[in-house]
């Protein structure tokens, strides 16, 4: 099996982790490869001498990897979608971070983990992306997310006014902070934490959450992902942001923002008991409740 490790910093209580995960991979005679950065950091280690091949970027990757094992936390998984891109090569999240909604495996579940993808005991969950279109060079070539986009301020305390289109009939002027558009998948992430609903995956949705909004009875709402939202902004300021998951980027207002879902899947690999229901009781501590 070809497995693909990537990573972006190396904390050195979670470094005997990974001695063990590449330990067990090459007993099992694994051809592995490493995403560079990551494994020169390794490498810095003196009793690190395992023989890993580098890759840097998605053409490295496609046709050369059966799987691609992130590992860090969900911002380290949310990474690897530059890198597996629409190849369809799927990724299991080891958790080396704090919660983990994605990236699920937890340090003591590495090993049993490993052995079951191995046997082939695992199934696939495919999470819907959403596509990004605009001015050109916003973003440069790749302009998708898991989680979530987001427009907000930069420079100053004044509100942004969002105009928001859905498959071309007016939804709304948001008066606000911003505004996030999230997935099912990033409806855990900013979005629940700004007072969006939890969508499980597959229910192919998006929500729109407005960011502090100025009128009070303006709410979260639901919309299907098969819709196409169109946004432009208007304020005192001269740029304002837009992110992708992880990445930011400038726009002025004006500037059109039009967003649908992608046209392929995001591959995400999941073990037996870590279904999605199972990880928000475990992650959101649902099951604490003395009734339970």
């Amino acid at each position: 099996m070809k497995l693909a490790l990537f990573g972006k910093s190396i904390r050195k209580e979670n470094y005997p982790y990974l001695l063990q995960l590449i330990d067990k991979l090459e007993e099992y005679e694994c051809e592995l490869m490493a995403y560079r950065p990551y494994l020169e950091d390794l490498r810095r280690n003196d009793d690190f001498n395992y023989d890993l091949t580098p890759f840097s970027s998605h053409d490295d990757l496609k046709g050369n990897a059966d799987m691609v094992l992130s590992i860090g936390g969900d911002g380290t998984l949310l990474d690897t979608v530059s890198l597996v891109r629409d190849s369809g090569i799927p990724v299991l999240g080891i958790n080396l971070g704090k919660l983990g909604f994605l990236s699920s495996i937890s340090r003591d579940e590495i090993i049993p983990a490993v052995e079951k993808v191995i046997k082939g005991d695992y199934t696939l969950d495919q999470r819907t992306l959403l596509h990004l279109t605009a001015k050109e060079g916003l973003f440069g070539n790749f302009s998708y997310a898991l989680n979530d986009l987001t427009v907000t301020r930069r420079d100053s305390t004044a509100l942004v006014v969002i105009h928001v289109h859905v498959d071309g009939v007016f939804l709304n002027s948001y008066w606000a902070d911003g505004l996030i558009i999230a997935t099912p998948t990033g409806s855990t992430a900013y979005s629940l934490s700004s007072g969006g609903p939890i969508v499980s995956p597959g229910s192919e949705n998006f929500v729109i959450t407005p960011l502090a909004p100025h009128n009070l009875t303006v709410r979260p709402i639901v919309i299907s992902d098969k819709s196409e939202i169109r946004i432009h902004v208007e304020g005192r300021d001269k740029k304002y942001l837009v992110s992708l998951d992880s990445k930011t980027d400038v726009i002025k207002p004006g500037d059109e923002l039009h967003i649908r879902s992608a046209d392929f899947k995001f591959n995400l690999v999941k073990i037996e008991h870590k279904d999605f229901y199972t990880t928000i009781r475990d992650k959101l501590k649902w099951g604490l409740d003395v009734r339970n």
